[in-house]
């Protein structure tokens, strides 16, 4: 289980790198999503027939219907977000987003039966408050469709995580490839009924739309369903706001963005947060040893 938490507090690192690569691209925000999904999907495949696997969801239906419902959501949910960003701005639209966690954190205990102790709910209120000072509502909501889109990206995230965790037989590469997948078909769906698939992509956007879907999205998506399928729902709800938290210490590192002082306590929240939630264990009641 360290191992799985170690992963997967990586690929949310790695993942709060992605505005940045997205940054360099000169395409639109759905042209990105696609091209994103389409080279992490082919390069996971490739990844699994080179390494011999065999498929076997031909054997667990059931588990190959979450796995395409949780890479329908995670492909629908991307062009939420990205949606949400053109409409009202990043910092609205990643709390928007970030409502996720919290769907998840209270569908878990009726759903996967984890019980909800007031060690974790400390640590949820902890992370979440230091969310909200660190991304800030720096502009005033002027969209109700791009707040619709936001809230709906929310939705689809913690569809994500749960059905992902409902298919238990597919695991592995093999799951990973199929979800991406799953989710490149449906943006292509949406990209090729919208606007066609005529894409011109400049010189200059070839390498980061490499690394954006082959690291960030190919392998990146590995590491975090092969992690998430091993981790308490709630340690992915608590721990998953370290993206947007990496996202925002990687923006000032390497575009110069500075931090106000609520946000560098926001972070702090978030960090202290997460590490006594995973940390700090409840105390066994003696009477029911």
């Amino acid at each position: 289980m360290k191992k799985a938490l170690l992963k997967y507090i990586f690929v949310l690192l790695l993942f709060g790198s992605n505005g940045i690569i997205a940054s360099y691209i000169d395409l639109s925000s759905y042209e990105i999503v696609f091209m994103r999904t389409m080279i992490g999907s082919l390069s996971l495949f490739v990844f699994f027939l080179l390494g011999r696997g065999k498929f076997t969801f031909t054997f667990h239906k059931k588990d190959f219907v979450f796995i395409s419902v949780s890479g329908i959501a995670m492909g629908t949910g991307w062009m939420l977000l990205y949606e949400a960003y053109t409409q009202i701005g990043v910092s609205v639209s990643s709390l928007c987003y970030y409502s996720g966690p919290i769907i998840v954190m209270l569908l878990s205990s009726l759903i996967f039966k984890e019980k909800l102790t007031f060690v974790k709910i400390i640590a949820f209120a902890s992370v979440l408050v230091g969310m909200l000072l660190v991304n800030g509502c720096e502009r005033a909501v002027t969209s109700s469709f791009g707040l619709l889109c936001g809230l709906s990206s929310a939705v689809m995230y913690a569809i994500m995580v749960i059905f992902s965790r409902k298919a238990t037989s597919v695991t592995g590469l093999e799951k990973s490839a199929l979800q991406l997948f799953m989710a490149f078909v449906t943006v292509a769906a949406f990209v090729g009924a919208k606007e066609g698939f005529m894409i011109e992509i400049s010189a200059e956007s070839i390498l980061p739309i490499i690394i954006l879907g082959l690291l960030n999205t190919g392998i990146g998506c590995y590491l975090y369903f092969s992690s998430i399928e091993k981790l308490p729902v709630l340690t992915v709800a608590i721990c998953g706001y370290l993206e947007p938290l990496s996202a925002v210490l990687l923006s000032v590192i390497f575009i110069g963005e500075t931090l106000l002082p609520l946000q560098i306590v926001g972070i702090f929240l978030i960090v202290g947060g997460a590490v006594f939630g995973e940390c700090v264990k409840p105390k066994a009641n003696p009477s029911k040893q």
